[in-house]
């Protein structure tokens, strides 16, 4: 078992995997940055220490950390007040843990699977986490960030998607949406969801049982004219009169479903 040290001095260089989280240039989970994923609370932090990332350490108050049982890491032990002023606000949910980043898989071996998520532009973080969640709930195989997509493993990502984002597999692409061939010569179904006239309504477009990629954009403008181009179909949601759209993780659990 991995020691549990007492810390009551705030500046402890020990901490510094955790501190700052609220100052943006300098958190340690940003990409242009240190690049460590961050978890929160005692039911994310037990997803991360079940996933392939490993676990740098552990900072809660005692009760949290017990909680947990055995780490593999240094678990570090405060007071809530401690804490606070390490992290910059008041965290309550107790417990933090630190991961270094975990190899992520190219798109040729997302495409061993049959239910893929493929996002254009979806960079609010929010969004994406619960995209995630999703995706974990409902049987996606993985998820494919085409361009202006968010980082999946930013620490508000990993908390709105309890920690799913660090099962469910991703894939950043470059060539857009050139990528999208890949899928279809591998035998994916590339559907483009949107709710433009003229597209097909989602229970008829056949897609159940099939190796289906399901292509989402952002909120707002949605996908561009390119990536609805380079697909094989576009499909809508029925919706009642007077709603034109949902939010995308919504939209994306619909559709998940709707393919299973």
């Amino acid at each position: 078992m991995a020691e549990v040290i007492e810390i009551d001095d705030p500046d402890d260089p020990r901490l510094d995997d955790f501190r700052d989280l609220s100052t943006a240039d300098r958190r340690p989970d940003r990409p242009g940055g240190r690049g460590l994923v961050i978890a929160e609370g005692v039911v994310v932090v037990e997803r991360l220490l079940a996933s392939p990332y490993p676990v740098r350490a552990v900072l809660g108050v005692r009760r949290r950390v017990e909680a947990l049982g055995e780490l593999p890491a240094p678990a570090y032990v405060a007071s809530a007040d401690v804490m606070a002023r390490v992290v910059g606000f008041h965290l309550n949910r107790g417990v933090l843990a630190a991961a270094d980043r975990a190899p992520q898989p190219s798109l040729d071996e997302l495409a061993t699977g049959r239910r893929l998520a493929v996002l254009e532009g979806v960079g609010d973080h929010e969004n994406l986490g619960a995209l995630f969640r999703n995706a974990a709930a409902l049987g996606i195989d993985g998820v494919v960030l085409g361009p202006g997509c968010s980082d999946p493993l930013y620490r508000r990502s990993v908390r709105v998607s309890m920690g799913h984002v660090l099962r469910v597999p991703f894939a950043a692409v470059d060539d857009w949406p050139g990528g999208l061939k890949l899928l279809q010569d591998k035998g994916f179904v590339v559907a483009a969801l949107t709710p433009r006239v003229g597209s097909v309504e989602l229970p008829d477009a056949g897609l159940r049982g099939r190796r289906v990629a399901v292509l989402l954009g952002s909120e707002g403008p949605g996908l561009t004219e390119e990536a609805i181009g380079a697909a094989d179909v576009a499909v809508r949601i029925p919706m009642s009169p007077g709603v034109d759209s949902l939010n995308v993780a919504t939209a994306a659990a619909v559709a998940f479903y709707a393919i299973a």
